[in-house]
């Protein structure tokens, strides 16, 4: 591993352009500093600094090495001043995991809660549950929003809940969403371009058996992982959309849609998910309770 110390020496000798301002500005000898950067150029395995009239210039090697040890030095001054702000106001870092294929929006309104905590340090991640059950078993999550519990596993110490069920409302721009739709609902599904959500999702498992029982094949035209953004294509006029009632109406999400029809047979279950050990941070603590 290069050697930082020797780095700084180099950084300060081309800062002041030769090594005897330099040992003036740092009160050492010349040969010490002479020796580090010699030291650090043998490790770099390239000369760094060449004689320059009474002082030295940088090499085009030299000029590289500078610059990142400008970079390094700069960040390591700010540093102190960074730690005492975080020591003297510690912020409450909460970090959330996303199941690819649920709700954003009623994962928003479930979040409602912690969101007012002061200091509070927001970071979602999205992914597929495998992938994020386990940073939530390694404790790189503090919590997981998911579409079902996650599989039975002692070693894994989880626990889960059901945070919320919601029925399915669907809607569309007002060129689907005619009067002779909304009446023949959920038949008009088999003729009008549909939007779902993508294949590994809890509700488009339940949709396709709610599919079945309706006997409707749908004509699909596009599949999302997001129902946001599925939104945002539905209302340019792409197609009409399931989508849980859970936070969309205080969204501004349905802006350019209508109402197509409701499923009060059928149901997005959103499940949270804590690691046993973890069960002690507050804000997970305050989303069970809430």
């Amino acid at each position: 591993m290069m050697n930082y110390r020797h780095l700084h020496y180099f950084w300060m000798v081309a800062k002041e352009g030769g090594f005897a301002r330099a040992a003036e500005r740092m009160d050492m000898a010349i040969q010490t500093i002479s020796a580090q950067v010699r030291e650090l150029e043998k490790d770099l395995g390239h000369q760094l600094l060449k004689p320059d009239g009474r002082g030295v210039a940088l090499t085009e090697a030299g000029q590289v090495a500078f610059a990142k040890a400008e970079e390094i030095f700069q960040l390591g001054q700010s540093l102190p001043e960074l730690v005492r702000a975080v020591a003297s106001k510690p912020v409450k870092r909460f970090r959330v995991g996303l199941c690819d294929g649920i709700s954003k929006l009623a994962v928003h309104a479930l979040l409602k809660p912690v969101l007012d905590t002061e200091d509070l340090h927001l970071t979602c991640h999205e992914g597929e549950p495998e992938q994020l059950l386990a940073e939530l078993a390694l404790h790189h999550l503090d919590f997981v929003f998911a579409g079902q519990p996650p599989p039975a596993n002692p070693n894994l110490r989880m626990q889960s809940r059901v945070l919320n069920t919601t029925t399915v409302d669907w809607f569309g721009a007002s060129r689907w969403v005619k009067k002779s739709s909304v009446n023949n609902f959920p038949q008009c599904l088999a003729e009008l371009p549909v939007l779902l959500p993508t294949g590994h999702s809890r509700l488009r498992i339940d949709l396709n058996y709610w599919f079945e029982q309706q006997g409707i094949v749908p004509h699909v035209v596009g599949e999302f992982e997001d129902s946001a953004l599925m939104s945002v294509f539905a209302a340019r006029g792409l197609g009409v959309f399931p989508v849980s009632r859970l936070g969309v109406y205080d969204a501004g999400t349905l802006s350019g849609l209508r109402l197509l029809g409701q499923c009060p047979d059928l149901h997005e279950e959103i499940h949270g998910v804590w690691n046993l050990k973890g069960i002690d941070h507050p804000l997970v603590v305050e989303l069970l309770k809430a």
